[in-house]
C-alpha cells in the first residue's frame, strides 16, 4: 500500500516532529532517516533510551498517533498516488482479483480504504501485523494468493520496495516494480518489470505476460 497507493511518510514525518516539539527534544536528520519504516513503539524506545526521557512507549505512540490521524484527515497534499485510482477500477471491472498485502497496521490500512472508498474493489487485505515473518519474507504474498484462491503463476505483485520485491520473488510469483519519487535508493533486480506509469500495466497490457 505504501509507496504504490498512498505515500503516508510524510504525515509520520510531520507527526514525528511534532511529538518531538512536545517533548522539548531535538533530533537531528541524520538520526530521523534511520527511523524510516520502523514500527512506531521501536522509534519511541529509541527516543527514551537516547533523550532519557520518562515517557513510557505506549505515552509517546499515543502522542505521535494522535498527529498522525489529524494530518492523515487534514493534509490538503494527502492523495492517491497518481494514476493508481484508474488501474484499481480497470482491473476490478476486468474480473482481476485485489488483494491487499502491506506491512501496515491494519488501522492504517482501514483508514486508507475509508478515506478513499477503495474497499468495494478488494476482496482481502493483509496487515503485517498479522504475520509471524516480515518482508523480506514471502509469506505474505503467498498468504494473498490463497485469498484470492489462485495458484501463484496466476498472480501479480506490485511492489515498490526492495524487501517487497524480494518477497514476490521468493514466493515465486511475477512482479512489478513500481518506481517513483517516493521510492527512492529501491533495488529492482529481481523484478520482472519495472514501471513509473501505472498505465503500463492496464489489464491488456500486463495480460502480454501471461
Amino acid at each position: 500500500m505504501d509507496g504504490v497507493i498512498v505515500d503516508t511518510e510524510p504525515l509520520h514525518r510531520k507527526a514525528y516532529f511534532k511529538m518531538f516539539d512536545d517533548l522539548g527534544i531535538v533530533v537531528p536528520e541524520d538520526l530521523y532517516t534511520t527511523f524510516t519504516g520502523a514500527a512506531t513503539k521501536k522509534v519511541c524506545s529509541i527516543l527514551i533510551e537516547k533523550y532519557n526521557l520518562t515517557n513510557t512507549v505506549e505515552e509517546l505512540a499515543a502522542i505521535k498517533r494522535k498527529y498522525f490521524k489529524y494530518f492523515f484527515y487534514h493534509d490538503e497534499d494527502f492523495a492517491l498516488l497518481p494514476g493508481v485510482e484508474n488501474l484499481i477500477k480497470n482491473y476490478f471491472e476486468s474480473g482481476i482479483k485485489l488483494v491487499l498485502a502491506s506491512s501496515a497496521s491494519m488501522v492504517t490500512i482501514n483508514m486508507v480504504f475509508e478515506k478513499f472508498g477503495l474497499a468495494k474493489y478488494y476482496m482481502g487485505k493483509i496487515s503485517g501485523d498479522d504475520l509471524k515473518e516480515s518482508k523480506p519474507n514471502p509469506e505474505i504474498f503467498l498468504l494473498a494468493a490463497e485469498i484470492a484462491q489462485e495458484p501463484k503463476e496466476n498472480c501479480v505483485v506490485i511492489e515498490d520496495s526492495t524487501n517487497g520485491i524480494l518477497a514476490a520473488y521468493a514466493a515465486g510469483i511475477f512482479c512489478v516494480a513500481y518506481k517513483s519519487e517516493h521510492s527512492a535508493h529501491q533495488h529492482y533486480e529481481k523484478a520482472n518489470l519495472l514501471i513509473s506509469n501505472f498505465q503500463d500495466i492496464e489489464t491488456e497490457k500486463i495480460r502480454r505476460y501471461f
